[in-house]
C-alpha cells in the first residue's frame, strides 16, 4: 500500500476485470501499479483481471496493488481504469463522483452513452485524446488490429473456414492473393506491413494524396496506392480476396465505404475484415461480432467484425496499451481530471461525458 500523501487528485484507482466476451486485456500492468504507488495512490485490482494477459494476482500484489474479490470493490474507487466500454452489467457501478478512463467509442454504443449521461460519470475516452493531430492512445491498438486483420483474414480465407481457399502469399508458379486496404492510417499501414510480409498482392486506398505518397515511399513501391473514390473502391473490391476496412473519423461513426451492392459483386468466398466496427463499421452489412463467433456471410462473402480484435492477443495488447496510456492515467489521478486537462489540451480532447452532458462534438453529433 502507498504511504505518502497526495496533494491533489485521487487517492485510489480501481482496475476491474474486463467482462466483454473473450476480452483478455487489462488496463494496467504491475509496472504501472508501481508508478501509482510511487505517487502515493493506492491501486485496487480485481482478482483475475490480468490472468488472460499472463499477469497473475501475485505479480500485481508484489508491485503494491491490493487484490479485491469483486468487481464492485474495484469500481468503488475514485478513478477506474478499464480497456473497453462498460457493459450493461456494469452500468450500476457508474456514479457522479467517478472518473472513468477507457475506450468508449460512444458513437457506436448509444446505450453506454445514455448510461454515462444518466449517472453523471466523468468519462474520458482513450480514442479521442489527441497530440498534434494524432491519436496516441488509439494508435497502439490500431497497430495490433491492423496486423491481426491480415492474420485473421488469411485464416478465414481457408476453405474449411468458409473462405475461397486462397493462400495469400501464393507459391512459385501461382499468383498471390489480392489484399485491398481501405484507409492509410495506423490500421492500414500495419495491415499493409503484415500483408507484404506474407507476400500478398497489396493495394491501399485513401483520399489523402500526400499520405499515399508517404506510404509509397515507406514500402518502396511494394504497396500499390490508389486515390479513393466510390468507383475505385468498387473496382478493387471486386478483384480482392481480402478487404480490410481501417478508416477512422475521431469520435464519429465510420463512413460506409463498401455497400451491400458492391459485396454482391465480389468473388465468392472473399473475406472482409471491418476493423472500424468499434465506430459502427465501414461496410454497409457490418454488425459487431465476438471472438467466440467472429464471422457471418453477406451474399457469398465472409465478414469478420469482432469489436475488440486486440483482445485476442492480450499479452501483447496489454503491454502496448499500458505503454501509451500510463502517463495520462497518472496525470489524471495525481492532478485530478480538471487540472490535468488544463495542463494538457490533448488530454482535454478525451473528455466525452461530464455531469450528464456529452462534451465531445463528434459524439454529440452521432446522438443528436
Amino acid at each position: 500500500m502507498a504511504t505518502s500523501s497526495v496533494a491533489r487528485g485521487v487517492k485510489t484507482v480501481g482496475v476491474p476485470k474486463e467482462i466483454k466476451t473473450m476480452e483478455g486485456r487489462v488496463s494496467l500492468t504491475p509496472d504501472g501499479v508501481r508508478e501509482f504507488e510511487r505517487l502515493g495512490i493506492d491501486v485496487f485490482v480485481e482478482t483475475g483481471a490480468g490472468e488472460a494477459a499472463s499477469i497473475t494476482d501475485a505479480e500485481f500484489a508484489v508491485a503494491g496493488a491490493t487484490i479485491v474479490k469483486t468487481a464492485a470493490d474495484a469500481w468503488s474507487q475514485e478513478m477506474v481504469l478499464k480497456v473497453k466500454e462498460p457493459k450493461e452489467e456494469e452500468f450500476g457501478f457508474l456514479r457522479s463522483d467517478l472518473t472513468l478512463f477507457t475506450y468508449l467509442h460512444l458513437s457506436a454504443y448509444p446505450k453506454v452513452a445514455a448510461a454515462l449521461i444518466a449517472s453523471g460519470t466523468t468519462a474520458i475516452a482513450y480514442e479521442t485524446v489527441e497530440v498534434n493531430g494524432t491519436l496516441p492512445l488509439l494508435a497502439p491498438m490500431s497497430e495490433v488490429a491492423g496486423r491481426l486483420s491480415v492474420q485473421v483474414g488469411a485464416y478465414a480465407l481457408q476453405k474449411p473456414n468458409g473462405g475461397r481457399g486462397v493462400l495469400l502469399g501464393g507459391v512459385p508458379g501461382v499468383a498471390p492473393g489480392k489484399v485491398v486496404i481501405l484507409g492509410g492510417g495506423s490500421v492500414g499501414v500495419s495491415a499493409a506491413a503484415m500483408a507484404i510480409g506474407l507476400r500478398a498482392d497489396v493495394t491501399l486506398l485513401d483520399i489523402n494524396l500526400k499520405r499515399l505518397g508517404e506510404i509509397d515511399e515507406m514500402f518502396h513501391g511494394q504497396v500499390k496506392t490508389v486515390a479513393s473514390s466510390p468507383y475505385a473502391i468498387e473496382e478493387h473490391c471486386m478483384q480482392a480476396d481480402l478487404v480490410v476496412g481501417g478508416v477512422l473519423i475521431p469520435g464519429a461513426a465510420a463512413p460506409k465505404l463498401v455497400t451491400d451492392a458492391m459485396v454482391a459483386k465480389m468473388k465468392p468466398g472473399s473475406v472482409l475484415v471491418d476493423v472500424a466496427i468499434d465506430q459502427g463499421g465501414c461496410f454497409e452489412g457490418s454488425h459487431a461480432t465476438t471472438h467466440a463467433d467472429p464471422t457471418f456471410k453477406v451474399h457469398n462473402s465472409l465478414y469478420y467484425c469482432v469489436a475488440n480484435m486486440p483482445g485476442a492477443v492480450p499479452a501483447t495488447s496489454t503491454a502496448a496499451l499500458s505503454n501509451a496510456t500510463l502517463k495520462y492515467s497518472m496525470a489524471l489521478a495525481n492532478k485530478g481530471w480538471q487540472k490535468a486537462m488544463e495542463d494538457d489540451a490533448g488530454l482535454a480532447a478525451g473528455l466525452n461525458v461530464h455531469e450528464g452532458k456529452i462534451m465531445y462534438a463528434a459524439v454529440a453529433a452521432a446522438h443528436s
